[in-house]
This record gives C-alpha cells, structure tokens and sequence, in this order.
C-alpha cells in the first residue's frame, strides 16, 4: 500500500483536546523525574565544537551542596578521594579473575593472522560494533572481540579523528557507506565509536554512545577520567574497568530491547494506587529522619515503582536507566545486601554517592536501593531497609507488586483493548513529556495482542490469521524510523500515518505526549484518529495506575 507523511495533524479539534489537561495522561504538577531528557539533546551533541569535546569539564557538585546543607561533619571528604579509593579498590580486584583480559597478547602476531582475526565471524557476522578508546588510540572496550587483537582498528579510528581535527579544526562525526554507517563520539579523552548495519539515525547511536560513556563515569566519575589522562595520556583505563565491561555490555543489549531508552522515559511499574500510596509512606516514615539520604529508589522488572527524594532534587532518566542496568546486571544484589559506590552523571559527575542496595525480600523481585551522601551510613541504611520490608509485608504490599510482575491479563487484555471498542490497535508507546514517564503494550505479550483478522489477501478471500510473536528488539526497530523523524531537528513532523502491505503506524507528537501506535494493513486514518482518541481516554481513566502522579520528598 501507499505510505503518506504529514507535518500536520490531520483534524484540529482532537489534537487540540488531546493536548488540554482532560487528555494529557500521565501529566501532573511536580514530576519525580527530571524531564529534560530529549532526543535534541544528542542531536546537540553531534554539533557540540571540538572546543565542548575536548574540554569536558563538569558542573559544579551537587553532592557538596548536599552535604553543606545537611551540616555534614564530614564534608570535608572531597569526591576525589571517594575516586582514589574507588581506583585502589579496583586495581586490587583487578588480578587474578580478570588478569587475562589486562595482559597484551604476544608481540609476534603477524598482520597476517590479525587480518584475518578481522574477517573472523565473531566480528564480520555483527549487526552492530561499538569501540571505546582514549584519545591516545589505546583501546578500552569493543563489543564483540578482543581489545588487544584490535588495537590496530582502534590506531585507525584514532588517526582518522585526529586528521580532521587537525586539518580542518572540526569533529569527525559520521562516515556513511552503501551498506553501514560508522558514528564518532568524542567525549574529553576518550572516543567512541559504534558501526552500525542497522535501520538506527546517526542521532540514535550518538544517543547510544553517549549512554556508554555515561555508564563509564558511573563507575570512575568524570573528575577521575579527566584526572587520569591528564597525568597519563596513554594509560589503559582497562585497569579500573575491570568487571565495569559487564555493565557496558548488559546496557548497549538493554538499550536495543527497551524503548525506554529510545523515547528517553522510564516505565513504571503498574499498580492499585493504595499499594503505590502504601510503598511510598512506608518508605518516607521510615527514612525521614535519616538526615543525609538524597534518594529511596524501588525498582522491579526495570520498571519503577517509586522514587522518594531530599526536597529540591530530581533525578534524570538517563540517571535511572544506569540504575536499571546496575541491578539487572548484578546477581550478588539477589544474595546479599551490597553497598557501593554509584556516579550518577546527570545528578553529579564529579563524585559519588553512597547505595545501600539489596532485594526487599527473598519472595519478592523488588530491589531497593538507598542513596546517601555519606560514607559510612551501611548499618543504618541496612535496618531502614529490613523496617521497610516489614511495614510492606504487613500492608500486603509485596503481594501487590509481585501480582503487577506476574500478571496474566497484561494491560491490554488478551483480545486487544476489546474492553474500551479499539481491538484494531496491536501495540503502542505512550510517553508523557512533562514526567518523562512512559507506558507501553508489553512487547513480551505480543502474541496476545496480536490474534486479530488480517482482512484481505491477494484474490480477495478473507482469513483468519495468527501474527509471529514480534521479539523485544524487534519491537523497538520497528519505531525507530518514526521516533526519528518525530525529532528531527531540520524538519520535525507532529503526526505521520503511514501503511504498507503488513500494517499501519501513526506516530503524534503533541506538547504534552508522544505516541506511537501499530493497527491493522487496512485502516483508515479517520479511523486511526478516533482509536487513539479512545486509547489516550482509556489511559487517562488508568493514569493512576500507571504513573506515579506525585514528586514524594523525605
């Protein structure tokens, strides 16, 4: 079928209505997450001037302005020692285990045998590479291979970033072929780099690359990083990254099957409003009185369940999406309680803060995590987090949460949306731009959303038809196009309708939300128009479950 684009929307009066306070879902008037995350922001970033790169300073401590105005009698701790002492710590879990990653590779590998290490499966079969390297050439990760084995790729990507900056003062930004695009991101004294074979933009990678450097800084912080090569241009930052490749890895795979990350969002876990009402006074009659704690973080199946906050601070999706991607990618959190420190780049880059983080019971998949300016604030952090369980356990809380992770009659129900008259609609993204939260049909029950009639086939017989479940990174590959053209900063559209042969996809971009919704091949824009009409009606009624509607502070 014919695909059409349009800038406008089509009928006036329902983008108008669904833009007042009736039809803005999820909208409320203090949020608990920063939503300043856009997708301009990284479209900035690729226009950032080589001065910005290369002299990547950080803002001024948000954790020392804490601590002065707590009174902290031990605010005389700068972050930088919080930084040695994380680099000590690293440097001794650096033998045994990982030494084979930190060792060079024998010196007499001929070129021979290193071309054809790079036509080798492992790396030519990939849809996507992502190398990071300090701007000596010295290489810290790539994503599939050996580091060592690569340094000769990486002593190229460094030679070609440094020609353009030296002959025509400028960044390398992209390099575009028939069949693949390489991104470059420089960022202080590293670059990184992602080769990709996929449908993503150049501002989609960047997006990517720059959550990679963040999940860097979340480990050293950025005045570690700077301070490093600084005194040391060509030193191996491998060596305080030992086990932090885990993390990278877990995270480029997280961004590429949650489409939170694409739509910069957080998804919430969904709850009766007592139970969330419940967790929340739980957690703020418990840690009121705890004087340096900065954030109460409950989390479950990457999805949030509330955020209790020191009053005057908020925290950045990107900041969130790290957490995530900390907890899903550490099992000893499931067995003990941890404490660790954490850099949240968004919130601070220049130091850290100190998380008490441990499962709130071993029959339930919640994980808290409590933040604190101070160093040694384990013990009284572990017996709030045992009073919080128990006050949840009693108010049937856990029961509540494991029920909203196990749930058979996913949101929407098994014969698609039937309840509210729009079985049309196969799944959607809903995202509401004032809380940065985001709501969606799980990509996981798609075979449940999916049992509808294709109505037309070639010879005109009418059948019934099952759609082969859509996979979680299919899912997200499926919008991306859409979510790039809603941003784009030449030429942005506020609503594109579009249908082939397999379906149709409306993508509406309001100043309140941003949705994207899959129907039926053969449906009619009208009729897609008054479905999501419906649809932004249906979440509104629900938006108390869905989304957190309040900024709770200590």
């Amino acid at each position: 079928m014919a695909s059409t684009s349009k800038d406008n929307v089509p009928n006036k009066s329902k983008a108008k209505d669904a833009e007042g306070d009736d039809l803005e879902p999820g909208a409320c008037q203090e949020s608990v997450l920063n939503p300043s995350d856009s997708f301009e922001e990284f479209a900035n970033e690729m226009s950032s001037s080589l001065l910005d790169r290369n002299n990547l300073k950080a803002t001024p401590s948000t954790i020392s302005e804490i601590q002065s105005e707590i009174g902290d009698s031990s605010k005389d701790l700068k972050t930088a020692k919080s930084s040695d002492d994380l680099q000590s710590k690293d440097e001794t879990m650096s033998g045994s285990a990982s030494s084979s990653n930190l060792c060079e590779q024998n010196g007499d590998d001929s070129d021979d045998e290193k071309d054809d290490y790079l036509q080798s499966p492992e790396l030519v079969n990939k849809e996507k590479h992502v190398f990071i390297l300090s701007s000596a050439g010295k290489p810290i990760y790539s994503r599939y291979g050996n580091e060592d084995k690569l340094a000769g790729v990486c002593g190229v990507i460094q030679a070609l970033v440094s020609v353009v900056e030296d002959q025509n003062q400028d960044i390398l930004r992209s390099i575009t072929t028939k069949d693949c695009k390489a991104v470059f991101l420089v960022k202080g004294p590293l670059i990184l780099v992602a080769v990709s074979k996929s449908n993503e933009s150049e501002t989609q990678l960047v997006l990517q690359l720059t959550y990679a450097f963040n999940q860097i800084v979340s480990v050293l912080t950025l005045t570690q990083l700077n301070r490093i090569f600084e005194q040391r241009r060509n030193y191996d930052l491998r060596r305080l990254l030992s086990g932090a490749e885990r993390l990278i890895d877990h995270l480029l795979i997280f961004m590429e099957k949650d489409p939170a990350f694409l739509l910069g969002a957080v998804r919430c876990l969904p709850l009766p409003e007592k139970a969330r009402e419940n967790i929340t006074s739980a957690i703020i009659s418990t840690c009121h009185k705890i004087r340096d704690l900065v954030f109460a973080i409950l989390i479950a199946g990457n999805q949030l369940i509330t955020l209790v906050r020191m009053k005057k601070y908020t925290l950045h999706p990107s900041d969130i999406h790290l957490l995530f991607n900390l907890v899903r990618s550490s099992e000893s959190f499931k067995t003990a309680e941890s404490w660790t420190p954490i850099c949240l780049p968004k919130f601070d880059a220049t130091g850290f803060l100190h998380g008490h983080v441990s499962y709130i019971s071993e029959d339930c998949q919640a994980c808290l995590l409590l933040l604190t300016v101070q160093r040694d604030a384990f013990f009284p952090l572990s017996q709030a987090k045992h009073t919080i369980a128990e006050k949840l356990r009693r108010s049937n809380c856990l029961v509540a949460i494991n029920d909203a992770l196990n749930r058979k009659e996913e949101l929407p129900t098994t014969n698609p949306l039937k309840h509210i008259g729009i079985s049309e609609i196969r799944h959607f993204m809903y995202k509401c731009k004032s809380t940065a939260q985001l709501f969606t049909s799980d990509p996981i029950s798609l075979d449940r959303l999916q049992d509808y009639r294709i109505r037309h086939k070639e010879g005109g017989d009418i059948r019934e038809e099952r759609i082969e479940k859509m996979s979680d990174t299919d899912y997200i590959k499926h919008y991306r196009k859409f979510c790039n053209q809603i941003h784009c900063t030449s030429t942005p559209a506020k609503l594109i309708f579009r249908s082939n042969a397999h379906d149709t996809v409306l993508a509406w971009v309001t100043n309140g939300f941003e949705l994207y919704v899959t129907f039926d091949p053969l449906m009619e824009k009208d009729q897609a128009i008054k479905a999501v009409d419906r649809l932004l009606r249906w979440i509104k009624k629900e938006e108390q479950r869905i989304f957190i509607m309040n900024a709770p502070t200590f």
